[in-house]
């Protein structure tokens, strides 16, 4: 085993020390490198502080939840990170051990209901956990021992070990967003030979392959109706599309099952029933609706517990799709209601010529009551005198949430200067099956700049300062390199994870750093071209000033010449351009600073 001990101190340097490379900087935008540039402002300790310099947003603070806006936790203990057999970290980038979700209950007499789940992000672990404990409370029919797992620890031989015994043990199994496939192969390679035994199964959106685990009754995935499997057929066409079509496709799909029923054999058309309400439970999220949900479950497919008349309710729905605010009494599914509620608030003012920031938001984070680190965000933009459209979606394409709430409802024009997507996911598809070309349509009808911030998904906050190897790789592809292909810029990580109860929290020098830089893409939206101050580098290898603008088979200079003159076409102050291509090869490399053997030697 090894042990790591840090202090307060040495946490709060090492959190510096990461975040300086993503502040805001204080000069304009800049074409190629920006490492000359300086920070702006360094953080100023907590946000709790700098709120208390803010009258409206200290307004804001005492109506909210404090674990909107509570500090990320610190170690002042020892933490021991246990090795696997292979004698690797478990998880690989991430080593929290599975038991700190594991609830056993105390049965007084009470049948017990095991119940494993596996899930890709941890936004549900709270909320089920919430659930279980009440439930454990207050039932006197059975109660829960559950068992969770986070899709990335399953990585580990030892964690896929436990998974295994626990789901041997198990009467329910639940997995949701289970997309990354080698380790989707895991969860069949356990879960498909335990199907027959388990009482249900129950797969939300992922793969196909996962899907069709699914068992409730005489229901599946594999074959839903008599004759033809309507299902099958439709995740074949489906999937044939890609993108996030799968996912929103099956969700309209279940909300037409009601449709279908009454053309299905009774056992059947209950059945059927049971997983739409599953669904509909899942995708609200909330304490409650989860242990409803369960409660459900258990009466009607637990054989021990099936003679039981027990009470609960119906699913609570919340809306696919909509906008969201930490201070708003609703959620709100038109832009103008929206707008009519956040242009009469008495907490704040704004001016007239205001820079609006477009936020894009998971829903799952918003219904489980995980949305602290999104607060965070809203109220950090709103303190700087920056207006907010936060909007969301169940599904994974957030394509059509951009069409419908960030134009102006009258004019049908842009109506924000920015957008940041807080999801750190590609804007269709999620991470599932990204469709590029339909995000790019979207986001260039749009026309503003697109920042796609990064919560820590596959890591808590503790893993990821620890880790010598930074951001884990999986998160690197899904949420740095796929947003790009959709145009997405600046991707900061601005959100930690608490790695017992899985919620995620503010890092608020990174909050800090999201907002100023998204005002400041804002604010260089507005401004005429002619305001506007780039830079050009240009490469120089070997190293030393005689080899500027050298690249192989290309013609650097050549290159800029012409961006040079549209710049000048397009109104932008260009100084005392050269009048020819050669005349500004000549004009750079004869400065005393481009010669050979200069006094200082730069790349």
């Amino acid at each position: 085993r090894v042990k790591t001990t840090r202090t307060s101190d040495a946490h709060a340097a090492r959190m510096k020390a990461n975040v300086q490379q993503a502040r805001a900087t204080g000069g304009n935008a800049a074409v190629g490198s920006l490492g000359g540039a300086k920070s702006s402002r360094f953080a100023r300790g907590t946000r709790l502080v700098h709120a208390a310099k803010k009258a409206s947003w200290t307004t804001q603070a005492r109506r909210c939840e404090v674990q909107a806006i509570a500090t990320p936790p610190k170690r002042s203990e020892p933490v021991e990170i246990p090795d696997t057999e292979d004698g690797g970290p478990s998880g690989m980038f991430t080593n929290t051990d599975p038991s700190v979700r594991r609830i056993v209950p105390d049965p007084k007499g009470r049948p017990v209901v095991k119940i494993v789940y596996t899930v890709l992000e941890a936004q549900y672990q709270s909320s089920l956990s919430a659930a279980v404990k009440h439930l454990n409370e207050t039932r006197e029919e059975f109660c829960v021992q559950l068992s969770g797992y986070l899709l990335e620890e399953l990585r580990s031989e030892k964690n896929v070990a436990e998974f295994k015994a626990d789901i041997q043990e198990a009467n329910i199994f639940i997995g949701s967003l289970i997309f990354i496939e080698e380790l989707a192969e895991k969860v069949l390679d356990v879960v498909q030979p335990e199907r027959e035994r388990l009482d249900a199964v129950l797969i939300f959106p992922s793969m196909p392959a996962v899907m069709r685990l699914n068992k409730l009754g005489s229901f599946s995935m594999a074959q839903l109706g008599q004759s033809k499997s309507v299902v099958a057929d439709f995740m074949k066409a489906k999937k044939a599309k890609g993108g996030g079509g799968f996912e929103d496709g099956m969700l309209k799909l279940i909300r037409t099952l009601p449709k279908v029923l009454k053309y299905l054999p009774s056992d059947k058309a209950q059945d059927a029933r049971s997983f739409m309400m599953s669904l509909q439970y899942w995708l609200g999220g909330s304490p409650e609706n989860l242990e409803n949900f369960v409660t459900m479950i258990a009466n009607t497919y637990v054989p021990e517990l099936q003679n039981n008349a027990m009470e609960y309710a119906e699913p609570v729905v919340f809306p696919d799709v909509g906008i969201w605010h930490p201070m708003a009494p609703t959620m709100y599914e038109d832009v103008k209601e929206y707008l009519n509620w956040y242009d009469t608030r008495k907490d704040l003012k704004f001016s007239k010529d205001a820079p609006v920031i477009g936020l894009v938001l998971q829903r799952t984070h918003l219904v489980t009551g995980d949305e602290g680190h999104y607060s965070a965000q809203v109220m950090e933009l709103e303190s700087r005198g920056a207006k907010v459209i936060p909007i969301f979606a169940g599904g994974l394409d957030f394509s059509g949430p951009v069409d419908k709430f960030f134009y102006n409802p009258v004019t049908n024009r842009p109506m924000v200067d920015t957008v940041v997507s807080l999801t750190g996911f590609a804007l269709v598809g999620g991470p599932a099956r990204q469709d590029h070309p339909k995000a790019v349509d979207s986001l260039k009808r749009l026309d503003v700049p697109y920042m796609v911030a990064c919560p820590l998904v596959f890591q808590t906050t503790d893993e990821w300062i620890d880790s010598s190897l930074g951001l884990h790789p999986v998160q690197v592809a899904l949420q740095v390199a796929l947003p790009e292909l959709d145009g997405g810029i600046e991707p900061i990580i601005f959100s930690g994870r608490d790695s017992k109860t899985g919620k995620s929290h503010s890092l608020y020098d990174r909050v800090d750093a999201v907002a100023a830089r998204s005002i400041k893409w804002a604010n260089l939206r507005k401004k005429k071209n002619a305001e506007k101050k780039l830079a050009i580098t240009v490469f120089s290898f070997p190293p030393d000033k005689g080899n500027v603008g050298t690249a192989a088979y290309l013609n650097v200079f050549g290159s800029i010449y012409k961006v040079l003159n549209q710049m000048k076409a397009e109104g932008y102050d260009v100084g005392d351009l050269p009048a020819t291509e050669e005349e500004l090869i000549e004009s750079v490399l004869h400065d005393k600073e481009a010669q050979f053997a200069s006094p200082d030697l730069n790349i």
